[in-house]
């Protein structure tokens, strides 16, 4: 027993700190084990394959399922869309849309987190249960609602427009009669609605991120700033954002990958890939996989290209807040 207990108190006297440090750190990546796990099943192993599918030529469903072999063709899917007139017009509609959204969901989700920092309790509990109800909203659910409000016939806009006197609407808009107007057929148009689904189900988010931000800062500071005769505007951008800046930077990244990947609400309002004239990332990737004849591979180079595009833009914010934190 005595040299047992000798054996043992001379391996405790060999383990240094450090290796005892080295054996603790080691259980927090045990515990990421499970989720890492899920994460490659779920996300990497599908990424994985559309990477590899788009080095090859793939235009049936007969190839995917392995009954005949992949024509590999290397960059070849990648030259012929970058090299495609479309793909740039695809391009920007796809980066005017998400900037015009991002700043509108910025805009209007920090006006509505403001206005519920200002509210009483009740009142604020109250208009925000109201406000989430569009963020609890499935995407489907709610496209499907605005395009009936939309509609040509029996919507809600299309009625409002009826019930303008004929002669301020003739003014107006060069017509009196509304029933059978194409809200969605005119390109411009279309996408001013789709920004408003958009924006109508995003804002939520934005708004309860930021009250919650508000939250954080000290009132001493505002409450300072207001004494010394500044008004609500100069205490917002003297005060308040720059001690959200993180939250702010981290929203519109968000934002962005949220607005550059809109599919559901763009396929249900164009009811289907038809126009091209609306065509964005997303369903542009969709519509060259998918629409016959389909052509997997040059679907697929294209989700490769927007999700390089994220990449680049994650990767900006990230320099540019650890470029931050350097300089503070």
């Amino acid at each position: 027993m005595t040299t047992l207990t000798k054996a043992t108190g001379e391996a405790a006297a060999r383990e240094t700190p450090a290796r005892r440090r080295r054996r603790v750190d080691r259980l927090p990546y045990l515990l990421l084990l499970p989720c890492l796990a899920i994460i490659g099943v779920l996300l990497l192993w599908p990424l994985g394959q559309v990477v590899m599918m788009s080095f090859y030529k793939l235009d049936s469903v007969r190839q995917l399922r392995g009954d005949r072999e992949w024509p590999w063709v290397g960059l070849a899917n990648y030259a012929q869309i970058l090299g495609d007139p479309f793909f740039r017009t695809v391009l920007r509609n796809t980066v005017l849309f998400a900037v015009a959204n991002v700043v509108l969901t910025m805009i209007l989700g920090t006006l509505v987190g403001l206005l519920l920092n200002r509210l009483g309790k009740k009142m604020a509990t109250f208009v925000a249960s109201c406000v989430m109800l569009a963020w609890a909203t499935p995407a489907l659910t709610g496209t499907i609602v605005w395009k009936w409000i939309f509609d040509d016939t029996s919507g809600l806009v299309t009625w409002l427009f009826n019930k303008l006197p004929d002669g301020l609407s003739t003014a107006l808009f060069g017509r009196s009669d509304w029933t059978g107007y194409g809200w969605f057929n005119d390109p411009l148009l279309f996408f001013a609605i789709l920004t408003l689904v958009v924006v109508w189900h995003s804002f939520p988010f934005i708004a309860v991120s930021v009250l919650a931000g508000l939250k954080s800062v000290p009132s001493e500071l505002q409450e300072a700033a207001r004494v010394d005769g500044a008004g609500p505007w100069r205490v917002f951008w003297s005060v308040t954002f720059p001690m959200l800046r993180p939250v702010f930077g981290i929203l519109v990244v968000l934002s962005t990958i949220w607005d550059f990947k809109v599919f559901t609400q763009q396929f249900v309002l164009a009811g289907g890939t038809q126009d091209r004239s609306t065509f964005m990332l997303s369903i542009y990737s969709y519509a060259e996989a998918f629409s016959p004849p389909p052509k997997y591979g040059l679907g697929s180079s294209i989700a490769v290209i927007l999700t390089l595009i994220l990449l680049v833009v994650t990767g900006v914010y990230v320099r540019m807040v650890l470029r931050q934190e350097d300089e503070s």
